[in-house]
């Protein structure tokens, strides 16, 4: 028959320790702060796409606004966003001058809506065609170029720790 000793014999240890537990608690945690960094990046990535399409989206529709009056073009060839009123508004019957007014103010409303701090240019450097009636028919032998420029908020900053001017160039023939 033989005896066995418990005084004298190796103990089998289960489980885990209490360090192992904090340094899997630190790489889990180290993890979890890695992923919400790749979130916040990911969030200003995608406004700065956001506003990048709205800037494109807005110089699309004045483009097109320019296209459908071509007798006005020198009237669209200002800074934005312009100051005025809509001569258009409650259905009045408009000129083309008037039209090209109304144009203005909308684009001005859109542009310092949908972007921040938003400024634009637009210059024309063709002469209309057509005399008298068809000046609004005739098309227009030159080029507009439109900037639009805004500030945002993106990881870029200036020297001043500002956030970043964005720019939107783009020449077009209406």
């Amino acid at each position: 028959m033989k005896i066995f000793s418990f005084m004298g014999a190796k103990r089998i240890e289960r489980g885990f320790t209490l360090l192992e537990v904090l340094i899997a608690l630190l790489i889990f945690s180290l993890g979890l702060l890695g992923m919400a960094g790749l979130m916040v990046l990911s969030v200003k990535t995608n406004q700065s796409a956001f506003l990048r399409t709205q800037a494109t989206f807005l110089a699309q529709s004045m483009m097109d606004r320019m296209r459908s009056n071509l007798g006005e073009i020198p009237t669209y060839a200002i800074s934005y966003p312009a100051t005025g009123s809509d001569p258009c508004a409650a259905g009045a019957v408009c000129t083309p001058a008037d039209i090209a007014a109304h144009d203005i103010a909308l684009w001005s409303t859109q542009l310092t809506d949908s972007l921040p701090n938003a400024a634009a240019q637009i210059d024309c450097n063709g002469a209309r065609l057509g005399t008298g009636v068809q000046i609004g028919a005739a098309p227009y032998n030159g080029q507009c170029t439109m900037t639009i420029q805004w500030s945002e908020s993106t990881l870029e900053r200036d020297s001043t720790g500002a956030p970043a001017t964005q720019t939107f160039a783009w020449v077009f023939q209406p």
